[in-house]
C-alpha cells in the first residue's frame, strides 16, 4: 500500500522485541484518531455551550461508535503493555508474539474497514465524520497486511496444542500469587464443577448446597471483603482470577460470588459501622447468602423509574409494595438488597433508597415462604444454576435499622458506586465462559475426524480456534487493567465498562464459533457447546446491555 508516493508497507520482524515495538507504534495513531473521533461526537451533541442528553440520543449510532472505537484502542494499548510487563520478566515467547501480532492485525484492520457493534451493526469511520488517512503509517499497514496471516493462526494453533495441558494459552501477565490463586480454583473446578455442570443446566437444576459450602470454605464470598470484617481482604485482580476460573467450569458458578461481591461493595461504600460489623462478616462466611433485587417488569435499565415503594410505619420500620424481575438467586437466600421508592413525590432517581432486607431461606416446596413476598421462577435459555424470578411484594417488613447508611434518598448513589466492580466481575465471567468454548472446541477439533484427518487441521477450524484464544487475551487484559486501576482507588467506570463490553462480545464469538466447529453436534442439547452458547447469551444483556454500556462509555468520554 502507497501514501503519498512512498512505500509504506514494512514486514513482520522476526525478532520478539522488534514485533512489540512495531505494535507500539501503531499504537499513537489510533490515539490521535480516537481524539479526534470524541471531539467530532463532542461537536455533534453541544448545545448552547453544554452536552445534551436528547442530542447524544439522536445521534446514538455515532456516539455508541465512538465508545466501541475507544474500546479498541484501549485494548491494543493494553495489549502493548502487557507485552512489554512480559519482556521485562523474560515471559515473552513466541505463543505472546503470535497473540499480540494476530490481535493487533485483525483490530487495526477493524478499525479501519468497520468494528462489529453486533452481529448487524458496523461502525465505520465514515460515519463518524473521519477517514483512516492517519492510519496509513508503515506500521500500522505491516500489522494490518502481515499481521493476522492463515500461517500465524496455522501455527498459533500448533502451539496451542503443545500447551495444552497448561491452564493459560498464553502468559497472563499476572504475578505468581495470582497464579497459585488461578491454579487451585482450576483444580477445584475439574473436580467439582465441570464433571456435572451440563447436567445441572439439563435438568434446570439449582446448585447444590455442597458447591456453596465449600466455596464459603474457600474464601469465595469474602474475597475482597477487609480481613477486619472476616474477609480475604485480596485484590480486585484476584476476584478476576477467581470468577474466570469458576465460570470456565460453569457460569453459574462463577457468577455465585457475583451476588455477595455487590452487596458487600454496598455496605461497604455506604452502609454504617453497625451494619458493617452485623453483615460483613456473615457475607464473608456465606453464612448469609444475599441477592440483588433492583430491577422491575417496565423498567429494565431505566432504574430512576422504579415504582415500588417503601412507606415508613409508626415503629420507625418499614413496609414494602411493589413487582421486581429478573432476580437471580432469590428463593435460597437470607438478605436482599432491595431498590425502593420512599419519596413518593419523587419520579427520578432522587427519592430511592437501599435496603438490607432480610428473608427466610426458601426451599424447593415453599421458595418464598416469607410473609408478604411471592415469587414465580422465570424459565430461560441458559444461566440456569440459580435460577430466576419475579418477585411481588405486598406490605413487606423490613426493619429500620436495615436502611442502607441510614438516610433516606441514597439508594441511587449507593447503587452506582458497585457498578465499578460488578461489570469488572461480569467481565471476568465472560473470560471464563470463552476460554471454556475454547477448551471444549480445541479438544473436538482434535478428536472429531472428517475425510480422514482431524478437524483441526482444516484452515477455516484452526482460524477459528486462534482467533478464541487472541480475543480472550485481549479482553483479559483489559479486564485486569481494569482491576488494577480500582485496587489503585482510581476512577474506573470507563476501564471497567469497555471490559465488559468486549468481554461478552469475545465469549459470544466464542461460543458461537465452538458450535460451529462441532457442527451438527453441537445443535445437539448432549453436546456442552450447547450449554455454552445459551449461557455466553446473556453477558450481552446483564450488568448493563451493550447499547447501555456503550451509551455511559459515550458519555463518559465527553467528560
Amino acid at each position: 500500500m502507497a501514501h503519498d508516493g512512498q512505500d509504506m508497507t514494512m514486514t513482520i520482524p522476526t525478532q520478539l522485541d522488534d514485533i512489540i515495538a512495531l505494535c507500539r507504534a501503531a499504537v499513537a495513531p489510533c490515539e490521535t484518531l480516537l481524539e479526534q473521533a470524541i471531539q467530532t461526537l463532542r461537536n455533534a451533541v453541544t448545545k448552547d455551550g453544554r452536552i445534551s442528553s436528547s442530542a447524544i440520543e439522536q445521534h446514538q449510532s455515532m456516539a455508541h461508535g465512538v465508545a466501541w472505537l475507544a474500546t479498541y484502542v484501549e485494548s491494543l494499548r493494553q495489549m502493548a503493555n502487557w507485552a512489554e510487563s512480559l519482556t521485562e520478566d523474560a515471559r515473552f515467547g513466541e505463543i505472546e508474539g503470535l497473540i499480540l501480532q494476530i490481535g493487533f492485525g485483525e483490530y487495526l484492520n477493524q478499525i479501519v474497514g468497520g468494528i462489529p457493534m453486533s452481529q448487524g451493526e458496523i461502525m465505520r469511520l465514515n460515519d463518524l465524520g473521519l477517514d483512516a488517512a492517519s492510519l496509513l503509517t508503515p506500521e500500522i499497514n505491516s500489522l494490518r497486511m502481515n499481521g493476522n496471516t492463515q500461517a500465524a493462526r496455522v501455527r498459533l494453533v500448533a502451539l496451542i496444542q503443545e500447551r495444552s495441558a497448561e491452564t493459560t494459552f498464553g502468559a497472563t501477565g499476572l504475578d505468581e500469587e495470582l497464579e497459585m490463586i488461578r491454579d487451585q480454583f482450576r483444580r477445584y473446578t475439574q473436580e467439582r464443577v465441570a464433571p456435572h455442570a451440563h447436567e445441572w443446566h439439563l435438568n434446570d437444576e439449582l446448585i447444590p448446597m455442597e458447591i456453596i459450602d465449600e466455596l464459603a470454605e474457600m474464601g469465595v464470598f469474602g474475597l475482597t471483603i477487609p480481613e477486619e470484617f472476616g474477609g480475604l481482604g485480596l485484590s480486585k485482580a484476584s476476584m478476576c482470577v477467581v470468577s474466570e476460573e469458576l465460570s470456565r467450569g460453569y457460569i453459574g458458578v462463577g457468577s455465585l460470588g457475583t451476588r455477595s461481591e455487590i452487596a458487600a461493595e454496598l455496605i461497604i461504600a455506604g452502609g454504617t459501622q453497625e451494619q458493617k460489623e452485623k453483615w460483613l462478616p456473615e457475607l464473608a462466611a456465606g453464612s448469609k447468602l444475599p441477592t440483588a433485587v433492583f430491577t422491575e417488569p417496565n423498567t429494565g435499565s431505566d432504574l430512576g423509574a422504579l415504582r415500588t415503594r417503601a412507606v415508613k410505619d409508626e415503629n420507625d420500620d418499614y413496609k414494602i409494595t411493589g413487582n421486581k424481575t429478573w432476580i437471580t438467586h432469590a428463593a435460597r437466600t437470607h438478605v436482599m438488597t432491595l431498590l425502593a421508592r420512599t419519596d413518593p413525590e419523587t419520579s427520578d432517581y432522587r427519592g430511592l433508597s437501599m435496603f438490607l432486607a432480610e428473608k427466610t431461606p426458601g426451599t424447593d416446596e415453599n421458595p418464598f415462604p416469607t410473609e408478604g413476598m411471592t415469587g414465580g421462577e422465570i424459565e430461560v435459555l441458559g444461566y440456569r444454576g440459580m435460577k430466576e424470578y419475579e418477585l411481588g411484594f405486598d406490605n413487606f417488613h423490613v426493619k429500620g435499622e436495615n436502611l442502607l447508611g441510614g438516610a433516606e434518598g441514597k439508594g441511587f448513589k449507593q447503587l452506582m458506586q458497585t457498578f465499578e466492580s460488578a461489570r469488572i466481575q461480569t467481565a471476568a465471567r465472560a473470560i471464563g465462559v470463552a476460554q471454556s468454548a475454547l477448551d471444549i472446541s480445541l479438544q473436538y477439533a482434535q478428536d472429531r475426524k472428517q475425510f480422514g484427518k482431524p478437524l483441526i487441521n482444516f484452515p477455516r477450524v484452526s482460524g477459528k480456534l486462534a482467533m478464541m484464544a487472541v480475543e480472550l487475551m485481549i479482553a483479559r487484559q483489559l479486564t485486569y487493567h481494569s482491576a488494577r486501576e480500582k485496587d489503585a482507588d482510581r476512577r474506573c467506570d470507563l476501564e471497567a465498562g469497555m471490559a465488559k463490553l468486549l468481554g461478552a462480545r469475545v465469549a459470544w464469538a466464542a461460543a458461537d464459533n465452538g458450535l460451529q466447529i462441532h457442527g451438527g453436534n453441537g445443535f445437539a442439547l448432549e453436546y456442552q457447546i450447547s450449554r455454552i452458547l445459551c449461557d455466553a447469551r446473556i453477558l450481552n444483556i446483564f450488568e448493563g446491555a451493550a447499547e447501555i454500556q456503550a451509551q455511559v462509555i459515550a458519555r463518559r468520554l465527553l467528560d
